[in-house]
């Protein structure tokens, strides 16, 4: 497809949603992917179209866009427009989209912020105090609640209301609170339905308050651990209360998936030694920087391997197989241990291990590691008998593949758990620690029991 009829069919979805966003069933990914396209092949469109796109919309699009492409979103309009933008947004999506935009120009989303209608305001405000790793972070403040005094037609009508004036979406529950807001049960709406519309919710629920008993968060639990709940009692919403039991704001599933999506692209990122933000930019310098300090780590590291080596540089010109076979040791030793840090790795995100049990996990590790080494060393040594014409030789290889292999699974297992212990999250710098030790001791028990048992 030539650059030309890829703008146009860019062009073309951005007219299709036009024409009634409001009932459009193009997916915002498609829609902030046809604006960063349009930027890349014809900037004036872009502009464009930015400016055509209803304030009512954008925010949700402009949250998919990287860094880069947001900045002219925030130079395009006006302190004003950013404002409306904004406070079309749940307040979760809001608060995250104002945080960008002080990332942009301080100055500017400060006048945003004085711009704001002064509910709205205050919850940015709010939720911004938390901290990335807490509930509150990632709430949203929009949720349906009734007083447990107040009739169930009362609390009907209302959120009729509020549906009707587009302040509600997503709503699968009503919470009923207490006197002081403090949260006390959770009703589904299909259950709603089968009450009696005339009685309070306390003559309703009165004897029946294990029934609807509900699942709830403090503001100050860690997102990843609510993630989990979520999968485990295959939530829609989820409550959210403060020390003091107050109802204050509700998760929803499709918050707690946006969170895993970017936990597993950072850690998939992280294992390659490669930077999630910088790979947003369409800069080559800023990729290849980022990219470039891992690869330095790496190119030191190869040189204490290189090193190993060196000290029995006389073993290899004495004995030219082992410069043959040598790679196939260390190959072997990084493969397995990088299937035992990746597994580590994405148990330790889910919750699945546990700095407690920790020596399970490793012996378990240790022991597959320790089967397959056995295994493979049989046979490479049978293969190297045969390709070189020396038992010695065999034995010598298979006995270094079960040393390395047992190694690769010790400390693909303990790595990225030391790592948890010392606060450091795990996928970072770990493949390149492991690379690190399974060369090392490849090469130097290799060359190492070569030295002993096959040069006179």
């Amino acid at each position: 497809m030539s650059k030309s009829e890829k703008i146009e069919r860019y062009k073309g979805l951005l007219e299709a949603y036009l024409e009634d966003p409001e009932y459009s069933d193009i997916p915002t990914s498609e829609l902030s992917r046809a604006l960063k396209k349009l930027a890349k092949y014809d900037e004036e469109a872009f502009h464009d179209y930015l400016q055509k796109i209803p304030h009512e919309y954008l925010g949700e699009i402009a949250l998919e866009l990287p860094e880069k492409y947001l900045r002219d979103v925030v130079e395009d309009l006006d302190s004003e427009e950013l404002a409306e933008v904004i406070e079309e947004l749940d307040s979760d999506d809001a608060t995250d989209l104002m945080q960008d935009i002080e990332e942009i120009d301080r100055e500017k989303a400060d006048e945003i912020l004085s711009t704001m209608d002064k509910e709205d305001r205050e919850e940015i405000r709010m939720l911004k105090r938390y901290e990335e790793n807490q509930v509150g972070a990632h709430m949203q403040t929009e949720l349906f609640s009734a007083n447990i005094d107040e009739k169930v037609a009362d609390s009907i009508a209302r959120l009729k209301k509020l549906k009707s004036a587009g302040e509600l979406e997503n709503v699968h529950q009503v919470y009923i609170v207490g006197t002081f807001g403090k949260l006390m049960f959770s009703i589904p709406l299909e259950d709603l339905l089968t009450f009696d519309f005339d009685k309070t919710y306390k003559e309703i629920l009165r004897g029946r308050e294990e029934d609807f008993k509900p699942i709830f968060v403090h503001d100050t639990d860690d997102i990843r651990e609510v993630a989990r709940l979520f999968s485990e009692h295959d939530l829609s919403a989820i409550p959210v209360v403060n020390a003091h039991h107050e109802l204050i704001g509700r998760l929803t599933s499709d918050d707690i998936y946006d969170i895993l999506e970017e936990q597993a692209t950072e850690q998939i990122y992280n294992l390659a030694g490669v930077d999630d933000e910088a790979e947003e930019e369409e800069k080559l310098f800023e990729a290849g920087k980022k990219r470039g300090t891992w690869l330095l780590v790496n190119l030191l590291t190869a040189i204490l391997a290189s090193f190993v080596i060196q000290m029995f540089d006389a073993t290899i010109q004495s004995y030219v197989a082992l410069a043959v076979l040598m790679p196939i040791v260390a190959s072997m030793g990084g493969n397995a241990g990088t299937q035992t840090l990746t597994v580590t790795v994405r148990q330790l995100a889910l919750g699945d291990i546990e700095l407690a049990n920790a020596k399970e996990i490793i012996k378990k590790e240790v022991l597959l590691s320790l089967a397959n080494g056995l295994a493979f060393a049989i046979v490479l040594g049978i293969i190297s008998w045969i390709w070189f014409g020396e038992v010695k030789l065999g034995f010598v290889i298979a006995a270094s593949m079960v040393i390395n292999l047992l190694m690769a699974g010790f400390f693909g297992a303990t790595i990225p758990l030391i790592l948890k212990r010392v606060g450091v999250d795990p996928a970072v710098g770990s493949t390149v620690i492991l690379t690190t030790v399974t060369d090392v001791v490849g090469f130097f028990s290799f060359l190492g029991l070569a030295s002993l048992f096959l040069v006179k």
